[in-house]
């Protein structure tokens, strides 16, 4: 049985923030997906997460249902500042988050940026490495914006084969639905910042535990990554999925909750 609950919208940070609620019951988790991962590609981890958390899975801004447009600022600040206000907002005091890829930059940031705001644990999943002077992220754009862009005139799971070969129809079905809703710029904003804005900085400043989660096949994060990651901030915990690509919870679903094991059930701070 579906642990789904409801969709809604809420304003905050001066933006409308739409999310999707799963299980309804534990602490309350906030999954933050993807460059152009709107909520609902998630939900099928969300389920799962549900049977231990009160799971909250929030649509970006610029992405899905939350809102969109030339006028917003789509950097990681601010994107960062979203995520603290969307609590506060629903009156949440003490939450967990975990972030995949840009979501994993973002909610470190919002951690740094908001060090008493209620966060009790991270789970960082792939985040991107990159930034001034450093390796290039691994993904390109061309990729992002052909596929955003055919998305608009309308595609379905077989056109989505060439971008995602991988996936399984149902997973190429729900991406070729919801693509359209990732906002171009918001798109470019995000891969700018992968390569502009260094995130090493905010791994010394995390004021709550940590849980970085490598994709081994994704070349995102590799050993020598590791091994600064671990430099700047010691009590950080490291899980590999050694079968995985980037997208980890497609590629090795159960890997995933390996990874993840019991780290957000365990009391304590950094």
């Amino acid at each position: 049985m579906s642990t789904f609950l409801y969709g809604g919208n809420v304003h905050a940070n001066g933006i409308r923030q739409h999310y999707l609620r799963y299980g309804g019951k534990g602490t309350p988790l906030l999954l933050i997906p993807g460059i152009t991962s709107p909520a609902i590609t998630w939900g099928f981890v969300a389920e799962r997460l549900a049977g231990q958390f009160d799971v909250y899975v929030l649509d970006a801004r610029g992405r899905g249902l939350s809102s969109t447009g030339p006028d917003l600022d789509y950097g990681t600040d601010a994107c960062a500042d979203d995520i603290v206000a969307f609590a506060a907002a629903l009156n949440l005091t003490e939450y967990h988050l975990l972030g995949h890829s840009m979501g994993a930059r973002f909610i470190m940031r919002a951690a740094t940026r908001h060090p008493h705001a209620g966060i009790k644990r991270l789970v960082l999943v792939d985040p991107p490495v990159s930034g001034p002077g450093r390796r290039e992220y691994p993904g390109k754009m061309p990729w992002y914006v052909d596929s955003i862009r055919q998305s608009l005139h309308g595609m379905n799971a077989e056109d989505m084969l060439a971008f995602c070969p991988t996936w399984t129809e149902e997973q190429r079905a729900l991406r070729a639905e919801w693509l359209h809703t990732c906002y171009e710029p918001a798109i470019l904003k995000a891969y700018e910042d992968f390569h502009e804005l260094d995130i090493h900085q905010d791994f010394a400043k995390l004021p709550a535990p940590a849980l970085l989660m490598v994709a081994g096949k994704g070349g995102v994060i590799q050993a020598e990554d590791e091994a600064e990651i671990k430099g700047l901030q010691p009590l950080i915990r490291l899980a590999r999925v050694e079968n995985a690509g980037h997208m980890i919870p497609w590629d090795d679903f159960d890997g995933f909750f390996v990874a993840l094991g019991d780290f957000l059930q365990q009391p304590g701070a950094l």
